[in-house]
């Protein structure tokens, strides 16, 4: 037998051999691209499907023509194939796999894990230590939210730096929505009892929380503890009077609302929430298909994944079956630990409710479309300006920020066919130049793009473009000269008569200059990516320098460290206070002598700072 000769995949003798277990399965093509992932609570029956002879979709009866080889992987429950097969389709992103794709941060509630933990709302990668609700649709409904807690348990809002040099307590204690942790107004226990009232409230068990507070008020009553009785008397109240303005269909709801729309091979998915009967507004998903053409299949992917990111809640309504409902229901109550319901044909306010998500999904997802054939159409004016030859597939723009020469930040935008890809944005903290020299920063941020690229053998854009004129384009143009980078396009964006948008020259590495006109669709394309560059710059500038400034130059001081630095800030209630005292007044303070007091004193006034050696 000629070994070159590809050999068809025997699917119903692999299937044969696995077991009735659930589990994950992956089909692989003959270059070993991973073309599919897929969860089973028997491998054997779902595994067998694809290969008994019944009528297939052209997508699957295509996948199936490519397939050279398979494994599977056991597991101990439905659940865990559930997460395995998240795991995978995320980190692998199989041709086939519908994937939820969303680059928005979403704004969520964080309840920070410390001595005094405090309560806020957070944005972005979820690396401070502590317990994260939501996502929630919008900033309203997390202030709105935020607001509550505040008045009802009292917790502390204020960043670390500013709860650590706090020697009175702040506005937020006088008007009674703090309790000062601060300064220790609070015991520590009766703190920790307000962090998990609180954390109860936000994981919706405000009626067990209510009978809870019920319950330890008459404790209290008992025990002729009157006072700590009334507190609770007058959270309760709070409780009951916030839950009678949201009840849905006659009692408090902790639900999500799903429907899905589609257009050939384009889906939104949007999801209506209600958290303890109150209405949290409406968020739009568009999953990347790969082809998929059926609602019920996009929508099962949907919840498959969303859930095992985001703590599902106690009951999910559908605006239609999907395949494996009993499997996804079983694996997501086992994963929340607690029973979770998937319905559809629902009646009365709840089919008002699927109603209201479905026609919202229709009109977002033609909204999106025009607003994708407007960006095509914009992108292939682009193309034609430009002279090239195939179609612009990948735009990346790098802009510089500052103040006076201070933290220096460059930024690197991606747009791709479909708009911008913020999971690919970078930024850039410039080091090691002469304050203030643009083309220097431009050229060491285009080096770290691109060398970063050639020795992994990352992606290249199609367009580079670099906001500024013909210095900044030379320096990007010898920076990917010297990394050996070929077959990327430059175009300069310099600002235009009096700054005015629309009067941009587009500068080529030729010498040419493009003025396009503010009625050109190319121009309106780049204007949007320049624009987006320098707002993704000027937000990483402002938090770089809000940082610098936030350390305190009392560290520049010899003998002075963190520690120190916050029992002076804390005794002196903050830089004014401490620049105020005298040296006796500094050197009272715990850990500080005199010869360091008097080089603080003088430090900080501008005199002649005595030499430490001399001490």
């Amino acid at each position: 037998m000629n070994e070159k000769t590809p050999r068809t995949f025997d699917g119903k003798a692999f299937a044969a051999a696995l077991s009735t277990a659930p589990g994950v399965y992956r089909m692989y093509a003959a270059d070993d691209t991973l073309l599919y992932v897929g969860k089973a609570g028997a491998l054997r029956k779902r595994v067998g499907s694809y290969f008994n002879g019944s009528p297939k979709s052209t997508r699957i009866m295509m996948m199936l023509s490519q397939v050279a080889r398979m494994d599977a992987t056991v597991t101990r429950t439905e659940a865990e194939a559930l997460l395995l097969e998240n795991q995978l389709i995320k980190s692998l992103t199989p041709r086939y796999n519908v994937s939820l794709r969303d680059d928005k941060t979403y704004p969520q509630v964080l309840l920070t894990r410390e001595q005094w933990p405090r309560i806020a709302l957070h944005r972005g990668p979820r690396a401070i230590p502590g317990r994260y609700y939501g996502p929630y649709p919008g900033v309203g409904a997390v202030r709105e939210t935020l607001n509550l807690m505040h008045k009802l348990f009292k917790l502390r809002s204020c960043e670390d730096s500013v709860f650590r040099n706090r020697s009175r307590p702040c506005l937020q204690y006088q008007i009674g929505r703090c309790s000062a942790p601060c300064v220790e107004l609070v015991a520590q226990a009766d703190y920790d009892e307000s962090v998990r009232l609180a954390a109860m409230f936000l994981e919706g068990k405000s009626d067990q929380l209510a009978d809870e507070l019920m319950q330890s008020m008459q404790a209290a009553s008992d025990a002729l503890e009157f006072e700590r009785a009334a507190r609770l008397r007058d959270l309760v109240a709070s409780l009951r009077s916030m839950q009678n303005r949201q009840y849905v269909d006659g009692r408090a709801a902790d639900l999500d609302v799903l429907a899905c729309a589609m257009q050939g091979a384009s889906a939104c998915v949007m999801l209506l929430a209600f958290r303890d009967g109150r209405n949290l507004g409406t968020r739009a998903f568009f999953p990347r298909t790969n082809g998929e053409d059926s609602a019920e299949e996009v929508l099962a992917a949907f919840v498959s994944q969303y859930y095992v990111e985001h703590a599902p809640p106690a009951e999910v309504l559908l605006d239609r079956q999907i395949p494996d409902a009993e499997m996804i229901e079983a694996a997501l109550s086992a994963s929340a630990e607690r029973k979770v319901v998937l319905k559809w044909n629902v009646r009365g306010e709840r089919a008002g409710y699927i109603d209201l998500a479905s026609r919202n999904a229709q009109i977002t997802l033609v909204t999106e479309m025009d607003s994708q054939g407007a960006q095509r159409a914009r992108s292939e004016a682009l193309r034609e300006m430009l002279g090239l030859a195939e179609p612009v597939k990948r735009v990346e723009c790098f802009d510089i920020s500052h103040t006076m020469g201070e933290a220096t930040v460059a930024s690197c935008v991606v747009f791709d066919a479909a708009g911008p890809v913020r999971a690919q944005y970078r930024r850039y903290n410039i080091s090691g130049i002469e304050p203030g020299d643009d083309y220097a920063a431009m050229h060491q941020a285009i080096d770290r793009r691109f060398r970063r690229a050639v020795e992994e053998g990352g992606v290249l854009p199609d367009v580079l473009l670099i906001d500024g004129g013909a210095g900044q384009l030379s320096q990007a143009q010898a920076a990917l000269a010297d990394l050996g980078v070929e077959g990327v396009v430059l175009v300069g964006v310099a600002k235009g008569v009096e700054r005015r948008a629309g009067h941009e020259a587009l500068v080529l590495p030729d010498g040419r200059e493009i003025r396009p006109g503010a009625a050109s669709p190319a121009l309106q394309f780049i204007q949007q990516v320049r624009d987006e560059a320098h707002r993704f710059a000027i937000t990483g500038h402002r938090g770089r320098r809000q940082k610098t400034r936030m350390t305190s130059k009392l560290e520049d001081i010899p003998g002075i460290g963190p520690r120190r630095r916050a029992s002076l800030l804390k005794h002196f209630g903050g830089i004014a206070g401490l620049k105020a005292a005298g040296e006796a007044e500094i050197a009272r303070v715990e850990g500080i002598n005199d010869a360091l007091a008097a080089r603080i004193y003088a430090n900080l006034h501008g005199l002649s700072v005595p030499d430490p050696a001399a001490e």
